[in-house]
C-alpha cells in the first residue's frame, strides 16, 4: 500500500517503512506527526484518488532527524561589465520515517 502525501507545497509518493525528505517540520526528533493532506492512496491495482484530498485519510510518521540538503550555488555575471555575484542556498529538510498509511 502507498499513498501520495502533500507536504510544504510539494507531493510525495509514500509507503510504509520508507524514509522520506520533506520541508522541515515544526517538531521535535522522535516525534510522532500526522499528515492528513493524502491525495491518492493504492493498493495493488486499485487507486483511490480524492478531489483534492480524500477526506478521513491520514498517513503516520516518525521524525529521524533534521538537516540541511547540499549547498546550491549561484552564481550571477555580466561579460565585460565587471559584475559578478556569489551566493550558496542550504535548504532545510526534515526526515520522516512513515509508519502507517490509514484509509
Amino acid at each position: 500500500m502507498y499513498a501520495v502525501i502533500k507536504a510544504g507545497g510539494k507531493q510525495y509518493k509514500v509507503a510504509v517503512g520508507e524514509k522520506v525528505k520533506v520541508e522541515q517540520i515544526a517538531a521535535a526528533v522522535g516525534d510522532e506527526v500526522v499528515i492528513d493532506q493524502v491525495l491518492a492512496i493504492g493498493e495493488g491495482a486499485a487507486l483511490r484518488v480524492g478531489s483534492p484530498l480524500l477526506a478521513g485519510a491520514s498517513v503516520k510518521a516518525t521524525v529521524v532527524s533534521h538537516g540541511k540538503h547540499p549547498k546550491v550555488s549561484i552564481f550571477k555575471m555580466r561579460r565585460r561589465k565587471h559584475y559578478q555575484r556569489h551566493a550558496g542556498h542550504r535548504q532545510p529538510y526534515t526526515e520522516l520515517e512513515i509508519g502507517a498509511v490509514n484509509a
